[in-house]
């Protein structure tokens, strides 16, 4: 399958619809797609979205278009997973997501899962959500940009993570190790020098609120 060079950017039904401004400069290889009641805040940012699905529980009705996918309501996905999965059936290897927080912690949870989802399928995905950027890592790096302000938070995710690197931060860590139960992680800081991130076993959750996106390299399967 040819693997597009462009962003697949989903929105989704939660909160932190600040956040859309970025869908202005949709590109011409990108693909949008609006999840359920994602559609509501995709049509008054002005923009029309490629793809529509869901099962629409959360619109209160089934939109009408020749690019609207319906899904019934008992289902395995959420909404989220279901556009992620055509992302990736397409081709894309990067993916923004929008209102995938805030409202539901149930769902907010459900997308940080699709997050791993993506990393374990050879994918990279940012969720945004209130000024704050969440990706996962398998197996590889995360580098940062020289930033002289902002916070960074690393967790481990689905289990233990080991050979965790920390380099331009505030608190390093070499060939360290962390867990899913105890967030040594929580609350680093960026230094004014490159920053990186790097996992040699697992998977890291990692959250911060540099507006700036790293350069992620990991393990493709």
């Amino acid at each position: 399958m040819t693997q597009h060079k462009g962003v697949c950017r989903i929105v989704g039904a939660g909160q932190g619809f600040a956040a859309f401004a970025p869908l202005t400069a949709h590109g011409p290889n990108d693909l949008l797609i609006a999840a359920d009641g994602g559609l509501t805040a995709v049509q008054a940012a002005g923009v029309r979205p490629d793809v529509v699905l869901g099962d629409f529980d959360s619109l209160g009705h089934v939109p009408q278009g020749t690019n609207v996918l319906r899904w019934p309501e008992m289902k395995d996905d959420t909404d989220m997973m279901l556009a992620i999965r055509l992302g990736l059936e397409k081709g894309f290897r990067t993916f923004y997501l929008y209102g995938g927080c805030g409202g539901r912690l149930d769902h907010t949870l459900a997308n940080l899962q699709a997050l791993a989802f993506l990393a374990q399928h050879g994918a990279v995905g940012f969720l945004f959500e209130g000024g704050q950027t969440v990706t996962c890592l398998r197996q590889g790096t995360a580098a940062f940009p020289a930033l002289e302000q902002g916070i960074l938070s690393v967790f481990a995710h689905g289990g233990k993570a080991c050979g965790v690197t920390l380099r331009g931060l505030l608190y390093p860590l070499e060939e360290g190790e962390l867990v899913p139960d105890f967030p040594l992680g929580v609350s680093n800081h960026f230094t004014g020098r490159p920053a990186c991130v790097q996992v040699r076993e697992g998977v890291l959750l990692l959250a911060w609120d540099a507006p700036v996106l790293p350069q992620v390299e990991q393990m493709v399967l």
